[in-house]
């Protein structure tokens, strides 16, 4: 089955309808997916072997019979199982009115309830069977069966049926079970006497005439065992049930009330997360997704459970003609001794990357337009509403299938290994911590009996239908519809030093990119970004915060934070948000406004070298271009103390290298400057500046400040210097101060360095001011070249022996709220 179908089929599964000649446009189906082997391990068709169907009546009533022979055998061992768990229930009742007793009576009755009445019902339903059954115990059933057909043919409809309607019983039970499991629990720890007892129960004979060990809350969980089978009996019982036969109608009944009786548990009972052992220890289901499974090159649409000792993968088969869905078998992993490690998925390639925008445009159509219907109060009873919401959720399975994710490796001890594609970087850091909690409590390894397991997916199941955004409730009230902006301030609280990076998701529907991330900070303990991150939204309600180690390639913190769209309408909010350890220091603002269909081709990177700094700055929302930055950044962690930092060059190939990551992979360029000889840092720092359009100090500005130069009272000079450098332009101004601030802390270690303010001014001076160029009608003054560096040098030196210069803004001043 093609990936898309399996898809389409967690929809169905769920009750959804879906027309698939209508899901998708053919021109978005075609040559996206190859055709998928449906593939299961060689050890499925042993894990799951098929029930031998009896061909004539005289098999069925001979297979009948053998089954009825052993739910009498089980009955036997389960009421064996009972009354060993009620044989304490007189000692501990006594003790109760003591000084000292075990357990309190109130204890006593949560513990036992509804014990006596479940051993009255299973011993007056094992009696009646045993009754029916008695002639036929000693037959002999290695006769020709037709010779014995007739003394085959029995009733016993009418026992099931009694039982069945007395199946109550267990209701009681099952919403008490997790009170009476803390109570063992706790008193377990807390009292020796009750764990001596608790943990050395001994059943009376049972089948093999053999006694066996039980703990108390292994006992106690045989109830919710026993009442789960009770439906696949059945199921067993009506397979070798002819039709003609009496008890059909009967059983189907009783099938009908012990169906619905479970379903009512499963739906409702607190303790549907648990399933038992081969030893009848607990295994307890963690957590549950939809993952994509990678599988001979290609990704499978799978559902994965996390239970307390292993990692189970599974895959919906839809019922038909009547029958109930139900999950197979693909893998599972054992926790024990599981390694995961999170790989960067390669660049989807261009075709792909083509389509995605495509569909993503078309998402943003059938959204409007489903908007449009809803807003018409045309709503479900539309055909045309309705055809339209369900095109709009094949196009999201799409997108769900194919866009960018994120890769967590899984390899276990014995050397197998699975590789599972997640949708956000939230999401697989919650499955690493809760794999890694299971790890750490070192649960019993069980083999597990896949069947069972496998089958118990659907009741236990706490994810019942696709991460959609179309099958949410539009509540236009919670839901944003614009655009989300993020200042990244600075973080603190890490352990060690860290070059970092955070990132930021939010929900809604996928027409636009959902995810935007902080450029690197330095190394360092306390992180600076200052960026603005912009991400348009349709339908967003969360924000989901990850501060990132670029080095270990760990995620250091996460959080999720609710959306109030009230809160942060058109005003800045600022706020300190826990991820951990580490707080992130953040502002957001909400801006609604409509939205514009996505561009149809994705965004290439924007070159920074030779680009005007303002377009630069305006293009990555800052004041201060990242390449100035992470560049002033590296020097001031491994340069300060280098001699000669900023008068000796780095290898030029070096320098062009780095030029080239800068304008095409800015993370490349970040793992290079971390490598690099730092003079190739501060080489291609100095290149950034020398081949600006338009120097960092606009040359409108040379003759006014040449003049200023020359003033003697040197108050009124650095007055005057001050006033001109304020009426720069803002990305001029705030990335000239940067520069001034780093340069003086780099002369504060010229005894190391070699590099005074005056050596500093003749090396920066000509890169960062040149004389205005002569036009073809307006010729500017004429200025001497020795008269020019004069003063490109005099003036950045003037700068830099201001003692009172203004601090560098990285961002746009803020109009924010604090966070109460």
């Amino acid at each position: 089955m093609e990936l898309f179908e399996e898809a389409l089929q967690y929809l169905i599964s769920s009750g959804i309808p879906v027309e698939e000649n209508e899901a998708v446009d053919p021109e978005f189906s075609q040559d996206v997916f190859g055709d998928e082997n449906d593939w299961i391990p060689n050890n499925t068709e042993e894990a799951f072997p098929d029930t031998p169907v009896c061909k004539s009546p005289e098999d069925m009533l001979y297979r009948r019979l053998q089954l009825l022979r052993e739910i009498l055998i089980s009955e036997e061992t389960y009421l064996n199982e009972l009354e060993t768990l009620l044989m304490p229930l007189k000692a501990l009742r006594a003790s109760a009115g003591t000084s000292q007793p075990v357990l309190s009576i109130e204890q006593v009755q949560t513990v036992f309830y509804q014990l006596p009445e479940l051993l009255d019902l299973h011993t007056e339903f094992y009696s009646s069977l045993r009754a029916k059954l008695q002639l036929y115990l000693d037959l002999d059933l290695g006769l020709p069966l037709q010779m014995c057909h007739e003394n085959l043919d029995l009733s016993v409809g009418d026992l099931f049926i009694k039982f069945v309607s007395q199946l109550g019983v267990y209701r009681g039970f099952i919403d008490n079970y997790e009170n009476a499991v803390e109570i063992v629990k706790k008193c377990t720890q807390s009292d020796p006497r009750f764990r001596t007892l608790a943990q050395s129960m001994k059943s009376t004979k049972g089948s093999d005439n053999s006694r066996a060990m039980y703990t108390f809350e292994a006992l106690l969980y045989k109830p919710l065992d026993r009442v789960t089978k009770t439906t696949l009996v059945l199921h067993d019982l009506l397979k070798h049930t002819p039709a003609d036969h009496q008890d059909s109608v009967v059983i189907q009944e009783a099938l009908r009330v012990s169906s619905s009786f479970l379903s009512g548990v499963n739906e409702g009972s607190q303790c549907k997360t648990s399933v038992t052992l081969s030893r009848g220890e607990r295994r307890q289901l963690v957590r549950d997704g939809f993952v994509m499974d990678v599988c001979d090159g290609g990704r499978s649409f799978r559902h994965l459970f996390l239970y307390t000792d292993l990692l189970l993968c599974v895959k919906l088969k839809c019922g038909t003609m009547g029958r109930q869905s139900h999950y197979r078998f693909c893998w599972y992993m054992p926790i024990a001794g599981l390694k995961m490690n999170w790989v960067a998925e390669q660049e989807a390639s261009a075709d792909l990357q083509h389509k995605i925008s495509n569909m993503r445009v078309k998402v943003f159509h059938l959204r409007r337009a489903f908007r449009q219907f809803m807003k018409e109060k045309k709503g479900s009873d539309s055909r045309a509403a309705d055809r339209c919401r369900r095109k709009l959720e094949s196009c999201e399975i799409w997108l769900l299938t194919h866009k960018p994710s994120f890769i967590l490796e899984l390899h276990s001890p014995s050397s197998k290994s699975h590789t599972i594609h997640l949708p956000s970087l939230y999401e697989l850091d919650e499955w690493k911590e809760a794999i890694n909690k299971c790890k750490a409590e070192d649960v019993e390894i069980m083999p597990p009996d896949l069947l069972s397991l496998t089958n118990s997916c659907v009741k236990l199941r706490m994810t019942q239908q696709l991460p959609l955004c179309c099958l949410q409730p539009d509540v236009e009230v919670n839901s944003m519809c614009g655009s989300v902006c993020v200042i990244v301030h600075s973080a603190c609280g890490l352990q060690q030093p860290a070059s970092a990076y955070v990132c930021v998701e939010v929900d809604g529907f996928e027409i636009f990119d959902r995810r935007a991330q902080t450029c690197l900070s330095s190394y360092s303990l306390t992180p600076q970004w200052d960026q603005e991150l912009v991400l348009k939204v349709d339908g967003a309600q969360q924000l989901h915060l990850l501060c990132v180690s670029q080095s270990e390639k760990s995620i250091m913190g996460r959080a999720m934070i609710k959306l109030n769209p009230v809160d942060m309408l058109k005003k800045w909010k600022k706020m300190n948000v826990n991820l951990g350890s580490i707080e992130v220091m953040l502002s957001i603002k909400y801006s609604p406004h409509p939205l514009e269909p996505p561009s149809p081709a994705p965004l290439q990177h924007q070159p920074v070298f030779c680009v005007l700094i303002g377009d630069v700055a305006r293009h990555e929302h800052v004041l201060v271009p990242h390449i100035v930055r992470s560049c002033v950044d590296e020097v001031e962690r491994r340069g300060l103390q280098e001699e000669g930092i900023y008068r000796l060059s780095g290898a030029s190939n070096e320098i062009r290298a780095l030029k080239h990551a800068f304008n095409t992979n800015y993370w490349e360029a970040m793992s290079k400057v971390r490598n690099v000889d730092v003079n190739v840092v501060s080489g291609t720092l100095k290149l950034y500046l020398r081949e600006l359009p338009e120097p960092l100090i606009p040359a409108a500005y040379f003759q006014s400040l040449s003049k200023a130069m020359d003033l003697t009272d040197p108050n009124l000079r650095a007055s005057t210097m001050l006033s001109e450098l304020q009426s720069f332009p803002d990305v001029n101004r705030n990335t000239l101060l940067f520069l001034l601030h780093h340069l003086k802390r780099v002369a504060v270690k010229k005894e190391l360095n070699k590099m005074s303010l005056s050596n500093l001014a003749t090396v920066f001076g000509p890169t960062l001011m040149r004389p205005p160029v002569a036009s073809l009608d307006l010729c500017a003054p004429p200025v001497d070249i020795s008269q020019e560096v004069d003063v490109q040098v005099h003036v950045i030196y003037l700068y830099l022996q201001i003692p009172n210069l203004p601090e560098a803004l990285t961002t746009e001043p803020l109009d924010t709220e604090e966070d109460p």
